[in-house]
């Protein structure tokens, strides 16, 4: 059953790209040997399948990162518009190492034994995460949709190519300002700590800077939230402090964000 419905899932995605003629030509995502052995097991196919049948989304031109834990694939919906497709790795053992971030929040008390449900446990995590930063007005992707280990969000960047990192941007006195702005809206409107925050995990778009990664946030009520919150803090402030900005003391930053 799930061949047939791979070989459906391909033959949909060839039509719809058959179908985008007045687009660039794009390598599809679904045949690279590597993402499809690694990452698009039967079950991420059947997950992937349904999306397309709910027209959360209508075909995948190709991935625009990987990493460890997870591959982000650029999607587009029924309308042309680009969309985020994290796909979470099942196979993976390095999940392993998010226990801490999982145990000790409330809002996940229960956490089934097995890779995969920690894996599908997370990405419901960053969905409800990204959903209480929406709701509070801070800068995150918009989420749209999370089932099993697929979570669809907003595109930052443009065209398939995602926005420039803090890392590889130029930076000034701004943007460490919104920075240390946006932990506090974290804090204090989505009761949240970001617990890995840094310049890998921000992009800089000309809007402003926009937070991305929040699998890894947990709830003011985890008991290592204040501790997690110090070492954002220190992250953020060594990155600027590398490129010239002054930054202010990280205790004073920690107790104007906790009063």
């Amino acid at each position: 059953m799930t061949d047939i419905i791979s070989k459906k899932l391909e033959s949909k995605l060839d039509n719809k790209l058959k179908s985008k003629q007045k687009r660039s030509p794009l390598e599809d995502g679904f045949k690279k040997g590597k993402v499809v052995n690694e990452v698009l097991d039967k079950p991420t196919v059947m997950t992937l399948y349904k999306m397309i049948t709910d027209h959360v989304i209508a075909y995948v031109n190709g991935t625009v990162s990987a990493g460890k834990e997870s591959v982000l694939f650029w999607g587009v919906d029924d309308d042309g518009a680009s969309v985020a497709l994290k796909i979470y790795l099942v196979s993976t053992a390095n999940f392993k190492k998010r226990e801490p971030y999982i145990l000790g929040d409330p809002r996940f008390s229960h956490l089934k034994k097995g890779t995969k449900n920690l894996v599908y446990l997370w990405a419901k995590k960053e969905h409800r995460n990204l959903t209480q930063c929406y709701r509070a007005g801070i800068p995150v992707p918009r989420p749209y949709y999370v089932t099993n280990n697929v979570l669809a969000m907003e595109f930052i960047g443009d065209g398939g190519a995602p926005a420039k990192q803090l890392l590889t941007s130029e930076v000034d006195a701004n943007d460490y300002a919104q920075a240390i702005s946006i932990l506090g809206d974290l804090y204090k409107k989505a009761k949240l700590v970001h617990g890995d925050f840094s310049e890998y995990n921000i992009f800089k778009t000309e809007k402003g800077l926009v937070v991305f990664d929040l699998g890894s946030g947990v709830d003011l009520r985890h008991p290592n939230a204040h501790e997690f919150l110090k070492r954002d803090i220190n992250n953020i402030g060594r990155f600027f402090n590398k490129r010239g900005i002054l930054v202010e003391d990280s205790d004073k930053i920690f107790e104007d964000i906790v009063k």
